[in-house]
């Protein structure tokens, strides 16, 4: 239960962010936090880190100096013995145990990772505020049928945030079947609840605000009070969180891979299936697993950070 009361309380606390939608200016939510993020450290920081991602991820295939699957130096590396090529001038990171040059399967394998956590970001998003929506309609203006809807949405959505996220992912991955698809779906299905549970508590926020009670009072139609007005007003928090869990998005897929349910060609480069395949040589060349998990770690702190400082400068408690 601790651990279901801590994540409710992360996801029911970013949803109070949309208690104030103007700032003391008059100036939009988003315009005064964006003001707020110019001169935050830490979003800068953040930024900057996704967007030389993001750019490596984009072009790196294309200044890759080899191609990333082929074993052109086979002959040079006898893992049984031991013996590698760490960084020379022709291998910038050196060579893996089957002779492939590692700064190019780095640079490719930007890439996968990133479009494994995007999609993955997007699954859970799209599944996620559709069923937020259902349910914060329901208790918004449902009435009393509408709250008993709402209560069995937010149970299940309890029991799946009661499961270790890592664990959900892991047992949905084993029962797909070891593929790249299954890796998206699997993290994707983990961040459900999150966003369901974090949209309706926004659109709940949202649902007892002035407008809302003079639409209703005029007569206007429910259905168009859910999505021309809750609805808006109520994604502020939705796109915190959608930054924030492209981190976890990130981090859990590699995890999923490093267990061996990700991609099953082991000769596609990915950060993940790459930290994987370097843990049987790590007490020889230890840094095989070091490229690939320097690169999971910065880019998942480069959206943290850039999330942590979107939902400070959105925080009503802050701005001022």
């Amino acid at each position: 239960m601790t651990i279901l009361t801590n994540k409710a309380d992360k996801i029911d606390r970013l949803a109070e962010l949309t208690q104030s939608s103007e700032s003391v200016s008059g100036s939009s939510l988003w315009r005064e936090a964006f003001r707020r993020m110019r001169s935050s450290k830490m979003a800068i920081i953040g930024a900057a880190i996704i967007a030389a991602f993001v750019l490596v991820a984009i072009v790196g295939p294309m200044l890759a100096p080899h191609g990333p699957t082929a074993q052109n130096w086979r002959a040079e590396v006898f893992p049984n013995q031991g013996k590698f090529v760490g960084m020379r001038g022709e291998n910038w990171f050196g060579l893996d145990h089957l002779g492939r040059d590692m700064f190019s399967r780095w640079l490719v394998g930007a890439r996968q990772t990133l479009l494994v956590g995007v999609v993955s970001m997007l699954i859970g998003l799209i599944v996620g505020a559709t069923v937020g929506v259902l349910s914060g309609a329901a208790a918004t203006l449902g009435g009393r049928i509408g709250k008993r809807v709402d209560t069995v949405i937010m149970r299940i959505t309890d029991i799946m945030l009661s499961l270790p996220s890592l664990l959900l992912a892991v047992s949905i991955a084993a029962v797909l079947g070891q593929s790249l698809t299954t890796v998206m779906i699997a993290v994707g299905v983990v961040q459900i609840p999150i966003f369901a549970r974090l949209l309706r508590g926004s659109m709940l926020v949202q649902g007892g605000a002035d407008y809302v009670l003079a639409a209703k009072a005029v007569g206007i139609r429910r259905k168009r009070i859910v999505l021309t007005q809750i609805l808006p007003n109520s994604l502020s928090p939705v796109i915190v969180q959608a930054t924030l869990s492209l981190a976890t998005a990130i981090i859990e897929a590699a995890a999923l891979s490093y267990l061996g349910l990700g991609n099953p060609d082991p000769a596609v480069p990915e950060w993940g299936v790459m930290l994987s395949q370097a843990q049987r040589f790590f007490d020889n060349e230890p840094m095989m697993a070091a490229y690939p998990a320097i690169g999971i770690i910065i880019t998942a702190l480069g959206f943290t950070l850039l999330g942590e400082a979107m939902r400070e400068a959105l925080d009503p408690k802050l701005r001022g």
